[in-house]
């Protein structure tokens, strides 16, 4: 009798022991979809790890976006993206309320207003998360400013002064003595509001085509001819270019910082974006730009629970800092900043500094940009291109641009927005 009564509670016993899943349940998982170069994605993916190993309810997978496919759980959006992720916001669930809906508190005005351009909706309420955004600096090889006989601890301030090292650099023997990543957005966007002139009027109609941005246009163009100037494409060629040591000067975004610095292969000094000294009220305010985190609408409750999570993590001051350490992308709020300030090297935050101080101002909440709508910013670049290598000039390169640009915005027919035939 006891022998009958025991058996059945040993077998239950054993086969508890011997399946140890059936009592804890798989974490669920959260795929986060990117388009960023492999070594940033690296360090995105260990800021990941970081999360997946303080909780163990959810996991975020780090997965590459194929152009196309479906809006995976997260998604982080590029600058060039921006305009497509805004346009289709019905198909995303606002950062703001998968917060509140969570229970867990979040201040979304505790982002530095001019990271929130763009992404909140009319009251205020943040509806991307601004992860990974930066804004244009001037970078210099010190080595290549020293055989030039240029003093490496003062860079140029103006694009005057640019020339000038260009011409020194040059004569020293630099076969690329100036570079430019992301062209319409250091080059038309940026150049814009630093030098305090419009890229849309108060309608959004696209007028970027005035005496300030004609004459940087041509002033580059001579640049080209004069070999002063390579180009090496519309992304962040230059960027790898300048990296191996090729160049002696580059205009791109602020979070390259991070990686020369810790690569140490070029000695490399930092100033902030040049500005024109003959345009009054020059300079101004830089602008922003990145990536932002959207979450897909339609998810579980579960699912947007583990968003949430993962998002406060991300909030965390000291979680910020070392991402900031890590990628060079500016920290989301004043606390985070003022931690990084203490907490890093000097020269650590030598890019950061340059680009706080030049985002302050309210030029750099201008909400028309034409690097973030792709349609615009290929008809920019491909104008840029045709005044940089001699086939058109400057004024009409950009006068067609902004033609070509309104018939975007206007959404008439993309055949009567393609570019003119050239003469070869």
């Amino acid at each position: 009798m006891l022998l009958r009564k025991f058996l059945p509670t040993a077998l239950a016993l054993a086969l508890a022991a011997s399946m140890p899943g059936v009592t804890a349940a798989a974490p669920a998982e959260i795929l986060l979809s990117h388009q960023l170069d492999e070594e940033r994605a690296e360090r995105v993916e260990k800021v990941i790890e970081r999360f997946n190993g303080s909780q163990k309810d959810y996991q975020v997978k780090l997965v590459r976006r194929v152009q196309g496919e479906p809006a995976t759980d997260l998604n982080l959006a590029t600058r060039e993206e921006q305009g497509h992720y805004v346009a289709a916001k019905a198909a995303f669930k606002p950062i703001q309320q998968i917060m509140s809906e969570a229970g867990i508190p979040f201040d979304g005005s505790s982002i530095a207003p001019e990271l929130r351009v763009g992404l909140t909706d009319a009251r205020g309420n943040l509806a991307a998360l601004p992860l990974a955004l930066a804004t244009p600096i001037l970078f210099i090889n010190k080595g290549a400013f020293r055989k030039a006989g240029l003093d490496p601890e003062k860079p140029p301030r103006t694009w005057a002064e640019v020339q000038k090292a260009a011409d020194k650099l040059f004569d020293a023997g630099s076969k690329c003595p100036y570079t430019t990543s992301w062209p319409a957005w250091v080059h038309i966007d940026n150049l814009s509001a630093w030098n305090g002139v419009e890229v849309a009027d108060a309608k959004g109609t696209l007028v970027f085509n005035g005496l300030p941005q004609v004459k940087h246009t041509a002033l580059l163009t001579t640049w080209a001819k004069a070999r002063f100037f390579v180009y090496f494409g519309r992304r962040d060629e230059a960027d790898r270019r300048f990296a191996e040591g090729e160049c002696g000067m580059l205009t791109s975004s602020s979070s390259l910082f991070g990686a020369l610095h810790e690569s140490r292969k070029v000695d490399t000094g930092v100033s902030p974006l040049p500005y024109h000294d003959d345009i009054q009220g020059a300079p101004q305010q830089t602008l922003a730009g990145g990536a932002s985190l959207w979450a897909a609408g339609g998810r579980k409750p579960a699912e947007y629970k583990g968003i949430a999570q993962f998002v406060r993590f991300l909030m965390e001051p000291s979680l910020q800092v070392e991402f900031t350490a890590a990628s060079g992308f500016l920290p989301m709020t004043a606390a985070a900043r003022a931690a990084a300030g203490s907490k890093l090297l000097q020269a650590d935050v030598a890019g950061l500094n340059i680009a706080y101080r030049q985002l302050q101002g309210p030029a750099a909440l201008r909400t028309i940009r034409v690097s973030e709508i792709e349609k615009v910013r290929i008809i920019v670049e491909e104008e840029l291109e045709a005044a940089w290598s001699g086939k058109t000039p400057a004024k009409e390169a950009l006068d067609i641009a902004v033609q070509r640009g309104n018939l975007v915005m206007n959404k008439v027919p993309a055949a009567a927005a393609k570019a003119p035939a050239r003469k070869k």
